[in-house]
């Protein structure tokens, strides 16, 4: 039964602890360079690699280490099948940019496959078919609705009552020739490739604001500068908005991902649900034993239930669908979505076209953040490329836009009056050993974490952006903010932004 299965205690991406990744030092001093790009995931790491391969002096930066934030955390798989987004994209934007956006995947696609082919990169690429598939009744003539978006526009596809996973499927729509891989093992060599290309890279160095002079220059957290011709915003979130109004145009949504062993025989194949929860399925490998990833459970940030009931929602999928027989690990990421669903990648505003942005993947990074780094390394080296107008930061589509914008300005509104006033009164005194809760001191909404050996650990809950009130995410021990998605340890250090300053700490001996 599931419930034999033991729960590995903390969240932890098999992709990390299954390479060991080069440490770089932190900035010490002011600098200058060329091109400074902001973020060391698959968007800068990528883009370095296609830069300095052209003599260009690049630094790259990171607020913690390499790898460690969306990338590492990612399902990593390389493919143009993004959930049912074809048929969507041509009532929206017309056939020839919903094309536009098919041969855009696929490029990046074919770039992975020409980095790993160069350098001989082993790092488990596998070429895959790809599904979506349905067991529900209302998602069959929808199904059939995306095929014909395929076929209108050129994607070889086919539809079909099976699949090769032994579930229970009324229909699915397969894309031929897709992928998957180790994405830390194929960027890990891209880091060394870059390295001996002249890249320098700067870890636990957090990069604050732009100003310009002659040129744009970084503003790091200990008041050091990058100067440089251009900047390359590939942090996930932007750091530096440029009245771009990013945190008004994206939300944030949280998924889920296990790890686990099953008696079955993973067939091939990677999958996804078209329905909600959505179930996404794939196969890794560890020490020559099959791995099945499970995930979805999508949910805004900061938002929703305990994060716990995800991860064993999946747990009991697994076990449903293909029993298991250990799980092995368990992980969150977090992604943007933006108003369109089509990222931003380009200037960050319409001014500022040294400055750019690369963010909003829709949980799809393996191919929207290479093709982010192909599109902004062509810019610098004043390469065409036919993608950047679909994807210009300062474009504005009025159907969907202004629903969505609308819809979830609302939402962030709503969770900023509902944290300011909600009534909390729990009492530290009862909190048990790795757990947090929500309690007022000196009148101030506070969270408090217990960690196993009985230290507290106390902050003030409002988020340094703009004033929510982070909620405790349970499944990774984090705070959350319920309206752009900033995630604090629960030190209260930043995790992931938009914020940039940790959140404040409360001494509770003070308590009243």
């Amino acid at each position: 039964m599931t419930n034999d299965i033991n729960i590995p205690q903390f969240p932890e991406s098999y992709w990390k602890t299954s390479v060991s990744l080069p440490s770089f030092p932190k900035l010490k001093s002011s600098i200058k360079t060329d091109v400074a790009i902001v973020g060391g995931g698959i968007t800068g790491i990528t883009a370095a690699y296609l830069l300095t391969k052209q003599g260009v002096k690049v630094t790259l930066i990171d607020a913690d280490g390499i790898l460690n934030g969306v990338t590492g955390h990612t399902t990593a798989k390389i493919t143009a099948q993004h959930g049912m987004i074809y048929d969507e994209l041509i009532q929206h934007f017309g056939s020839d940019k919903a094309s536009l956006y098919y041969k855009a995947c696929m490029e990046a696609k074919q770039l992975i496959e020409e980095n790993i082919n160069n350098h001989d990169i082993s790092c488990d690429y596998q070429r895959e078919d790809a599904y979506i598939f349905t067991n529900d009744n209302d998602y069959i003539s929808k199904l059939e609705t995306e095929k014909r978006a395929y076929d209108e526009l050129g994607i070889p596809s086919e539809l079909t009552d099976s699949i090769p996973l032994d579930i229970p499927v009324k229909s699915a729509l397969v894309m031929k020739d897709q992928a998957q891989f180790h994405p830390l093992k194929y960027l890990k060599q891209l880091v060394k490739e870059a390295v001996s290309n002249g890249l320098e890279i700067y870890e636990q160095t957090t990069a604050t604001d732009v100003e310009y002079n002659k040129h744009p220059a970084i503003i790091t957290r200990n008041e050091h500068r990058i100067y440089c011709n251009y900047i390359i915003q590939a942090s996930h979130y932007p750091f530096y908005d440029g009245q771009g109004f990013y945190p008004t145009r994206m939300y944030p949504e949280r998924a889920y991902i296990i790890a686990v062993k099953s008696p079955k025989t993973f067939p091939g194949g990677i999958y996804i649900n078209a329905e909600s929860p959505t179930r996404s399925i794939r196969s890794a490998t560890i020490d020559g034993e099959n791995l099945w990833l499970v995930s979805g459970e999508n949910h805004k940030t900061g938002q929703g239930e305990s994060t716990m009931n995800h991860y064993d929602a999946l747990k009991e999928y697994a076990e449903k669908q293909f029993g298991i027989t250990e799980y092995v690990y368990r992980w969150s990421a977090q992604d943007l979505t933006t108003v369109d669903k089509l990222p931003y990648i380009g200037p960050v505003n319409k001014k500022e076209d040294n400055v750019f942005v690369a963010t909003g993947y829709r949980k799809w990074g393996m191919t929207n953040g290479t093709i982010a780094a192909k599109i902004l390394s062509d810019r610098i080296l004043k390469e065409e490329s036919p993608y950047q107008a679909l994807f210009l930061p300062s474009r504005f589509q009025a159907d969907p836009a202004v629903r969505k914008f609308t819809s979830m300005n609302t939402d962030v509104a709503k969770h900023l009056i509902k944290g300011k006033l909600e009534y909390t009164n729990d009492n530290v005194e009862d909190l048990s050993p790795d757990d947090a809760t929500i309690t007022r001191v000196n009148g101030k909404r506070t969270g408090v974490y217990k960690d196993k050996h009985h230290q507290l650990y106390a902050v003030d809950t409002t988020c340094k952006h703009l004033g929510c009130e982070v909620n405790w995410n349970e499944g990774d021990r984090t705070w959350d903010c319920p309206c752009h998605g900033s995630r604090y340890s629960y030190t209260g250090d930043v995790i992931e932004g938009p914020a940039k300053e940790p959140l404040n700490k409360v001494d509770l001996e003070q308590q009243s």
